[in-house]
C-alpha cells in the first residue's frame, strides 16, 4: 500500500454483521461516508475487513453474474456506491484473462466470490527498459481479497480453470470508462474501454441463448438461465477490458 498520514475515515460499526451482500454494500457506504476508498492505509484496511468479513454466497450476486459465451469476461454493475465508487461483479471464462493494465488513477479493492484466479503484478515500464517486468504471481482463492492502486504497478488477472469460471467483486474508487493497456514485451500502451454492463433489474429472467446468469456450485459455474434480447442489449458487449 502507498503511505499516507491521514485516517480521517469512520470506524467500522461491527454491531452490524455482514451477512449479505447488501449488508456489505450498506457498511461499505458507512465505512467510506462522502469519501472513496484511496490509498489512507486505514481507510484501506477498514474496506479490506469489510471485504473479508463477507462470506460469499450464491444467491446473493447470482443475478447479477451475466456472462456472455465466447468473451473473456464481463464487468456487470452491482451498485453506485457514493458516487465516488462503485461496485462491480465480473464473470471470467475458462481459461480467460485480462490484458496488463493500470486502473486511470483508481483504487481497487476486489474479493474473488467463486473459483479461482491469478494475479500477475509487474513494474511500469522504464524509457530505457520498456519490456514489463513481472514483480510477482499471487494465487488467489475464494474469498480472498487484494488491494490494487496506480502506485503499485500494472497488473493482469487470470482464470487457470479450464473447466470452471470464476466470479469476482471489485471496489472502484473513483470509477473508471478508460484505462490503458499494456504489450509485455514493448510496453506500450493503449486506450482501451472498460466500461461496466448496467444490468436493467436485479430479477433477470432467461429466455435469451447468447447470455446466461450463472449460479456458482461446489466445483462449477453452471448457467441458471438466460436473458431477453432487450436484456442483452443492456448487458451489451464485453469490451478489450
Amino acid at each position: 500500500m502507498s503511505p499516507s498520514t491521514s485516517s480521517s475515515s469512520a470506524a467500522i460499526d461491527t454491531s452490524s454483521p455482514v451477512k449479505t451482500m447488501q449488508d456489505l454494500i450498506s457498511s461499505l457506504n458507512k465505512t467510506m461516508g462522502d469519501g472513496g476508498l484511496g490509498e489512507d492505509p486505514y481507510t484501506v484496511r477498514q474496506v479490506k475487513k469489510l471485504m473479508q468479513s463477507y462470506i460469499s454466497q450464491s444467491n446473493d450476486w447470482s443475478q447479477y453474474a451475466v456472462y456472455h459465451e465466447g468473451t473473456r469476461y464481463t464487468r456487470n454493475l452491482v451498485d453506485d456506491g457514493n458516487g465516488k465508487y462503485n461496485l462491480l461483479i465480473l464473470v471470467w471464462g475458462e481459461g480467460q484473462s485480462s490484458p496488463i493494465h493500470d486502473h486511470a488513477g483508481s483504487h481497487c479493492m476486489m474479493k474473488l466470490l467463486a473459483g479461482e484466479l491469478n494475479e500477475d503484478l509487474y513494474a511500469w515500464p522504464k524509457h530505457k527498459e520498456p519490456q514489463l517486468h513481472l514483480k510477482r504471481t499471487a494465487p488467489l482463492k475464494t474469498n480472498s481479497v487484494a488491494y490494487m492502486s496506480d502506485k503499485i504497478g500494472l497488473h493482469r488477472i487470470a482464470n487457470p480453470s479450464n473447466g470452471a469460471k470464476a466470479v469476482s467483486l471489485h471496489l472502484y474508487s473513483p470509477p473508471y470508462n478508460m484505462c490503458k493497456v499494456f504489450d509485455e514485451k514493448t510496453g506500450a500502451a493503449v486506450q482501451s474501454s472498460c466500461a461496466a454492463e448496467r444490468l436493467k433489474t436485479p430479477a433477470i429472467e432467461a429466455t435469451c441463448s447468447s447470455s446466461s446468469v450463472y449460479t456458482y456450485s461446489s466445483s462449477n459455474v453452471q448457467a441458471a438461465g438466460n436473458m431477453t434480447s432487450q436484456q442483452q442489449q443492456q448487458t451489451a458487449a464485453i469490451t478489450s477490458m
